[in-house]
């Protein structure tokens, strides 16, 4: 707090809430200065610098000088790496300054000080104070804070963050910014192992407090129209983005942020995996047990039995115990070669009974004491110390231990407990600058942090080869280091189930779009709910990650279950594989735009605009903010809208509609949108309904992504005559190379379709099909497609391919044209080489 004397010239408030205070004193514009791509202003409380990181993009950094904060040196984690600033203009009047980038801009108020955030002229959102001081009582223990707080208008909703169970609008609650797991939650919890400091508003902007430390985030729960950030140490700084529908406005977000590398194709295949595997001899009759009875398998992941037979006593090992596995290079390459690719736990807790606590003592790769001995405490596991993986040191002896186990053949890693789970205040960790800092003011971004070492790690020893990093923690931008997240140790239970939509989509719109669960449920049970179990699994096919997981009591994997299980599920896991072409487009997008694979129902918005030519833009038409609440169903892509069942015993459930018309996936039958409906179901089915006007491309049935093969595709396209006009695209490369997209060695398949009226008696549906890019060394030179339309009534008068009249056959099997009248499918059979190409339909 400043002396009294300065308080003759300012003005001090102070704001009493529970558990809690503020101070603001008030401010006022002394000068500014630009220095190289920055605006530097100084202010009566000290100086704070604007940057424009794009034309939708501000980062605004106070510097004011604060006893209480002696780490606001540190540097943003959010923004990625050698970010680029760009150019700006700056016009001042008497009263006000505006910083703008021709879209989005500042106004700041001279006196008082405080900063408003415009898009063309619509205003988005304004501080109230800026920067200011306060207190916190959590625990009995009362922590000095800093932070900012900004208006909310009315009725302005808000997402965002991270991995909470609150429900879609998380406006109305206060949040710590603390990652900490929570074990076994169900339909509630306010604090998990993954928060995201940021918001995103229906207003169209993103709000993004880059700041590492313990903190809270209030969003209207103190005060209801006041949206506050604050920390107990740290940066002091935010960015704003704006964009005119929601996926440019998080295309905006990770173009600053980072966006996500394309993971490898085995990815978006099935997984085995269980706490856990004991021995060399269970992998093996696991593999071939998955094989056996005709399931896809593409990767087994082995917990921490790999290190040692019990679950305490010897984390930290981080090397093979020979007796449960005695040639584990060999049982690698042997599962291989059936497809399936081996990950492993890691864990950065080094047990002082461990093997390796005296290696990572004599490398000092442990964070330290007051004393500059290694840190000590206990936990679940036994007594610890934790990895300094901000340290140089502590980072090379890690990564000597990935090194290893990679030229044994490991293909994935699961980086565990990384909030870190156990992380005393007291923790010391040294930068690689040599500054030390406590874990409370980096605790947030310390699996971040672990991520970017092994995503680093993994390039220097594979520079083309994509990594795999499974982790349960990290922070705003993590997406960049291909870090895939999980939602944490949920109950096995119809309540563990319910939320996992809202999680997924919560991170999803705000850069990490590969959240998913744990299929099945981790944590309790003491009987197999096979139910539950069967929706858990069938959800997965629509989630980014299949990966069924949970503690060993009762088996996570299908092939341990009874043969009705096994039935039903076995389609839905195929129907993973045969989606394979479609899944792998949705993450070339969302390496591209950072378009989320789960997609909110509010999202229908952004397509709407890209299909209605009358609208002059986005800002026409107003968000449905009741969608924004939404998290019973949502988007897979564009072109499936999924409704999960999470409750047994259920006969239907109730879909609100988008606009357009949409068929259900599983019958055909087709429904009006714009209205709600009860979609029947049964335990065989999943409520999955096709928007009219997509295209779907698929592949036939494989073993594992090894066998993976789209020379021969078939491309569903779901016809209505309500569809004037659609496209649809397919993504395809080697599967495995990380310069793909960067070199350009790949390629896409465009597709369109167009309805073309003679009259009211006679229409043609024309198709083109096109492919662009550079291509790849193992692309097909020819491709044997067929074209499935769905909801054809009946038989076409006419088909031309190129110009060529095509004759209707009447043997589903033989025929090149066939019109299926039970199924209401007319099938096109050709061979494409990738030339344009024109196939008409007449009707």
């Amino acid at each position: 707090m400043r002396s009294f004397l300065l308080i003759k010239v300012t003005f001090l408030f102070v704001l009493l809430f529970a558990n809690q205070s503020i101070a603001n004193e008030t401010n006022n514009y002394l000068a500014h200065q630009l220095k190289n791509t920055s605006l530097v202003i100084s202010t009566s409380l000290g100086q704070l610098t604007l940057n424009a990181m794009s034309d939708n993009a501000i980062e605004v950094n106070y510097h004011f000088e604060n006893t209480n904060n002696n780490t606001d040196f540190l540097p943003s984690f959010a923004i990625k790496e050698h970010a680029l600033k760009q150019n700006f203009s700056v016009i001042e009047s008497p009263q006000q300054l505006t910083l703008s980038t021709g879209i989005l801009s500042a106004v700041i108020n001279k006196s008082p000080f405080y900063i408003s955030y415009y898009q063309d002229e619509k205003l988005l959102v304004s501080e109230e104070s800026g920067f200011f001081t306060g207190t916190v009582l959590e625990d009995k223990t009362t922590h000095q804070t800093q932070g900012f707080r900004f208006y909310l208008s009315e009725n302005e909703k808000l997402l965002g963050g991270g991995e909470r169970v609150l429900g879609m609008d998380r406006r109305g609650h206060r949040m710590p910014l603390y990652n900490r797991a929570h074990y076994g939650y169900e339909t509630q919890s306010n604090q998990m192992n993954f928060s995201l400091p940021a918001v995103l508003s229906s207003n169209k902007y993103i709000l993004l407090f880059d700041n590492s430390a313990k903190g809270w985030m209030d969003l209207g729960k103190s005060q209801q129209n006041i949206m506050q950030f604050e920390a107990v140490s740290g940066r002091m700084s935010y960015v704003i983005f704006s964009g005119s529908t929601y996926p440019e406005l998080i295309n905006n977000y990770v173009n600053v942020t980072g966006k996500q590398p394309m993971p490898p194709r085995w990815a978006f295949g099935n997984f085995a995996s269980r706490f856990g595997y004991r021995s060399e001899q269970e992998v093996r009759d696991t593999v071939n047990k998955f094989i056996e009875l005709d399931f896809p398998l593409d990767a087994l992941i082995l917990d921490l039995y790999w290190f040692g037979k019990d679950i305490k006593g010897h984390m930290g090992n981080l090397t093979w115990d020979k007796e449960t596995f005695p040639t584990p290079t060999k049982m690698i390459s042997d599962i291989k070669a059936q497809g399936v690719n081996t990950l492993l736990i890691t864990e950065p807790f080094v047990l002082t009974s461990s093997k390796g606590w005296d290696d990572a003592e004599k490398n000092q790769a442990l964070a330290r004491d007051a004393e500059g001995n290694p840190k000590r405490f206990d936990f679940y596991f036994g007594n610890t110390g934790l990895v300094d993986v901000f340290s140089d040191k502590g980072k090379d002896w890690f990564n000597r231990i990935y090194k290893a186990l990679y030229q044994q053949g490991i293909t994935g890693w699961w980086g565990d407990l990384g909030e870190p789970e156990v992380h005393p205040s007291d923790t010391l960790h040294t930068l690689s600058d040599n500054s030390v800092v406590n874990g409370d003011a980096i605790h947030n971004v310390y699996g971040h942090q672990w991520a970017k070492m092994v995503f680093e790690n993994q390039l220097s020893l594979a520079p083309n080869e994509r990594p795999f990093i499974l982790m349960r923690s990290g922070f705003a931008g993590s997406q960049r280091y291909g870090m895939i997240p999980w939602t944490g140790d949920v109950n096995r239970t119809w309540g563990g189930l319910k939320p996992q939509v809202e999680l997924s989509l919560q991170m999803g719109v705000l850069g990490m779009g590969y959240t998913h669960s744990d299929l099945g449920g981790f944590a309790g049970g003491e009987t197999f709910n096979k139910e539950l179990y069967i929706r858990w699994l069938q959800y997965g096919v629509f989630q980014p990650i299949y990966r069924p997981h949970a503690q060993d009591n009762i088996a996570s994997e299908v092939v341990f279950h009874d043969k009705e299980t096994q039935d039903i599920l076995r389609k839905f896991i195929k129907l993973r594989y045969n989606l394979l072409p479609y899944n792998y487009t949705l993450a070339y997008q969302n390496s591209t735009t950072g378009m989320p694979l789960m997609r909110p129902l509010f999202f229908n918005e952004a397509l709407e605009f890209e299909l209605d030519e009358t609208l002059d833009s986005a800002h026409d038409k107003k968000p449905d903010l009741d969608l924004m609440n939404n998290a019973s169903s949502y988007f897979w892509g564009d072109a499936f809208l999924v409704t999960p069942v999470v409750d047994s015993n259920v006969k239907s459930v109730s879909i609100p509609l988008p606009k357009g018309v949409w068929f259900d996936y599983f019958t055909g039958k087709k429904y009006q949108g714009e209205q709600t409906i009860a979609l029947a179901t049964t335990l065989e089915t999943l409520p999955v309904l096709v928007r009219a006007g997509s295209f779907i491309p698929m592949v036939d049935d494989i073993q594992s992504t090894k066998e993976y093969d789209s020379s021969k595709l078939t491309l569903h396209y779901y016809a209505d005559d309500s569809v004037n006009f659609s496209e649809g695209e397919m993504y395809e490369d080697d599967g495995k190379s990380f310069q793909s997209i960067s070199e350009k060695q790949y390629e896409i398949l465009h597709f369109n379709a167009k309805t073309k009226r003679r009259n009211q008696q006679e229409n043609s549906l024309e198709f083109s099909l096109n492919r662009t890019g550079e291509g790849y060394p193992t692309m097909p030179i020819e491709r044997q497609v067929s074209l499935v339309i769905h909801h054809w009534l009946k038989p076409p008068k006419s088909v031309s391919i190129s110009s060529k009249k095509v004759n209707l056959g009447s043997d589903k099997a033989t025929s090149d044209i066939y019109w299926d009248k039970e199924e209401k499918t007319l099938t096109l059979k050709f061979n494409w080489q990738h030339q344009p190409l024109i196939l008409s339909i007449e009707h």
